[in-house]
Formats: C-alpha cells, sequence, structure tokens
C-alpha cells in the first residue's frame, strides 16, 4: 500500500508544466496548500509578534505553529527549534559561536561525503581560533563512511565532529547513532547536517544522538528557508552576537531579526502536507508522519529499483551511488559523454536531472571527478513511473550519440 501519488501529484501546479523533475536534492516543487499557507499569512493582518492586536497574534501563531509542526518532523522539543535564513547560514552562525570557546590545540572533525556548508563554516572557525581540522575519508568504491572513519580522527582534544546524514550527490546514510556514541565518549559536540536526510527518512534527533541537526524546509515540499534543532539546554549554554534590545531568550537569541513569517506559515503546512499523505485522520501528527515516511520509503524504494535495473541495461553508465544504505538519490557519470551535456540533451525532452558537484566539492573530488561531479537523479515524493521511464528513455537515446571528442 502507498499513498495517493495521483491525488498528490494534483497538489502540486508545477507538475502541470510537463517537466519529469529529478531535481529534488536541489529543491523539490511546492504543494498547492503550502502556497496558500504563505499567501494567507501575508493577506491576513501581520505584524510583529505580541499578543495585543491581531497582527501581532497572527505573528505569534504563525511561529509557535512552526515550532511544533518541526518538533513533530525532527522528534525534538519545539523549545530547541533554531529558524534561520538557510541551513548555511545557521551553520555559519554556530560555527562562530561553537569556536568562540576553542583553543589553539583543539581540534574539529569534518568528512570529505559532506556537503561544503557543513565543511567550511567549520574549517574557517577553526582557522580563526587556531584549532586543528581533521578529515575523514569515505570509502570511493562503495561510498560508506563508517564509525571507525570518525574514530579514527577522534582525540582527547576533538570539540566538535561535524558529519551529514545523508549525501547530497550520492546518498550515503552513514550510521549515525553509531557515530554519536564515539563522539560523545571522546567530550565532543555532534553537528548533523540533515538538509538531504529529512526529505527521505523519519528523523528521530534524540535517536540520532545528534547535538545540532540543521535541515532545510524547500527539500520536503516547503519554502526556502533553514531549520536546526538542538535540546533547549544546550542552547542556553550558548551565547551568540545579538542586537542588545533582542531578546536573549531561547531560541530566538539566535533567530536575528524579524522571522519570515510566512515561510513559517508554509513550512507548517509543509509538515501537514506530509503527515497527511500517511491516510489516517486518527492520532497525532508525529504518529501520522511516521506511517507517512514508511510509504515515502516504499514508493520512493519501488521507483528506485526500477531506474537502477533500468540504469544497468544501458552500456556506458557508472553509478556511483553504492553504500548499503542510501537515500534514492543516484550519481551517474557517462563513459565518453559529459553529464553536462546529458544535463542539457535531457532538458530539451522535459527532464530534469541536473549535472555538477552540488557543492559537495570534497565528495566529488574524493571519487575522482574533480569539481565537475556527475548527473545526479534524485526521486521524490511525487515522481511516478512515467517519469522515470522518460528519463531512462532521454539517456538512451542521448548515449546513441557519437561520444565527446
Amino acid at each position: 500500500m502507498t499513498y495517493d501519488l495521483t491525488a498528490l501529484r494534483a497538489q502540486v501546479p508545477a507538475l502541470a508544466a510537463g517537466t519529469a523533475h529529478f531535481d529534488g536534492p536541489g529543491g523539490t516543487q511546492t504543494p498547492q496548500p503550502v502556497i496558500d499557507a504563505i499567501g494567507a499569512a501575508l493577506s491576513g493582518p501581520l505584524s510583529n509578534r505580541g499578543a495585543l492586536l491581531p497582527g501581532e497574534r497572527n505573528a505569534d501563531t504563525v511561529v509557535t505553529g512552526a515550532r511544533r509542526a518541526m518538533a513533530d518532523l525532527l522528534g525534538a522539543d519545539p523549545a530547541g527549534i533554531v529558524f534561520g535564513r538557510s541551513a548555511t547560514q545557521l551553520t555559519y552562525d554556530f560555527s562562530r559561536t561553537l569556536a568562540a570557546g576553542w583553543s589553539p590545540g583543539d581540534e574539529v572533525v569534518v568528512t570529505r561525503l559532506d556537503h561544503d556548508s557543513n565543511i567550511r563554516p567549520w574549517v574557517q572557525a577553526a582557522e580563526r581560533a587556531g584549532a586543528t581540522v581533521r578529515h575523514a575519508d569515505f570509502d570511493p568504491d562503495t561510498g560508506e563512511l563508517t564509525a571507525d572513519d570518525i574514530r579514527e580522527r577522534l582525540s582527547g582534544r576533538t570539540r566538535l565532529v561535524a558529519v551529514t546524514a545523508a549525501s547530497n550527490l550520492i546518498g550515503t546514510i552513514p550510521p549515525i547513532a553509531e557515530i554519536a556514541r564515539i563522539v560523545h565518549e571522546a567530550g565532543a559536540l555532534l553537528y548533523v547536517d540533515g538538509v538531504h536526510y529529512t526529505a527521505h527518512a523519519l528523523v528521530d534527533v534524540e535517536a540520532l544522538g545528534a547535538d545540532f541537526f540543521v535541515c532545510s524546509p524547500y527539500k520536503f515540499l516547503g519554502p526556502h528557508h533553514g531549520v536546526l534543532a538542538a535540546r533547549p539546554e544546550l542552547l542556553e549554554t550558548l551565547h551568540p552576537d545579538k542586537l542588545l534590545p533582542s531578546t536573549d531568550a531561547v531560541p530566538e537569541r539566535f533567530e536575528l531579526g524579524t522571522l519570515p513569517y510566512e515561510f513559517l506559515a508554509g513550512t507548517r503546512a509543509a509538515v501537514d502536507f506530509l503527515a497527511a499523505l500517511s491516510g489516517q485522520r486518527a492520532g497525532d501528527r508525529r504518529a501520522r508522519l511516521v506511517r507517512t515516511y514508511e510509504l515515502l520509503e516504499e514508493h520512493e524504494t519501488v521507483l528506485r529499483d526500477r531506474l537502477e535495473k533500468g540504469l544497468a541495461a544501458l552500456d556506458g553508465v557508472t553509478v556511483r551511488s553504492r553504500a548499503a544504505r542510501r537515500t534514492p538519490t543516484l550519481l551517474i557519470t557517462l563513459d565518453g559523454h559529459r553529464t553536462e551535456d546529458a544535463y542539457r540533451f535531457l532538458a530539451e525532452r522535459g527532464v530534469h536531472a541536473p549535472s555538477g558537484s552540488f557543492y559537495a566539492l570534497e565528495a566529488s573530488r574524493h571519487l575522482g571527478l574533480g569539481d565537475t561531479g556527475g548527473l545526479r537523479v534524485g526521486l521524490a515524493p511525487y515522481t511516478d513511473v512515467e517519469d522515470v521511464d522518460r528519463l531512462l528513455a532521454g539517456l538512451a537515446a542521448f548515449l546513441e550519440r557519437p561520444a565527446h571528442g
């Protein structure tokens, strides 16, 4: 049993253009209820948060509602949900705040599997503090990043480990809970990039053991901004730079300036939209989200199997996504052909499968693909069999062309 895919697709206006979208890892298309929620927030009275006037109360309701929704999605405490412009901005903000307590000789661990937004902020913060950065490698043949890969980089001076919950380039899902255990045994904090992971797997921040978990609603049918989850008591120990008159309460002390109320309304709507895919009316939102993610996994597994079998039947296609646990995101290269050319060829046929390294520069280089990367094919909740077959037919036609140069 799966959710009603036809009904879901009918609620995504962008799909009416006819494009087969495999660009979900870069951002999903937006359902109408999310669009409506954004419009409703903007069309009603809306002011800075308060309790006296309708616009003030509306703003406060939007913020508290979005915090509760994201807490339900992530298995977190609403009091530990921080909103920001993007996951990248939040990571930069927290890297600067955490690095204020670092000193020469301290160490930070990053991985070559990660998006650069979970590498560069830590590298730059460590450089300013005089701390040492240690890089954990993944196996380029299997795509696996193991707990042992992290353990080898830990020491008594490790202050923080930054690792992805799922690679946005090749889909690898590292064993985060196991990594969290050894990181905490070393006395360090764990910062997890869950931007790609949250779109495909049910998050339970406590079960994962992440001290900080960051994600982006526009990867799972919502609007463009970032969300960070952490324990409120941990946030209480951190003191970011902020304006003198702005509140020092948690989590607001980390939210610089006025929040994008309309986008927060859209985020709550996106979480509610996901919960509704469960087909269940009873039970709380978290319970319905648990069921939805079970259905999403079933749907995406069936399509990924079809896609992988189709790719295996094409001569000259190399699939770089090989980890045992991975999201339905495949990075492929084409013998004798540039993937940038394949991207353009497919685009002309209404298939969106972009080419590049997608800010995962270290991962692309470690795979031997330099900064060029490959063709990334990502499945989303609205992807259907026809989309997959159009992609495979387009690739087959492209591979019939003479090899490049």
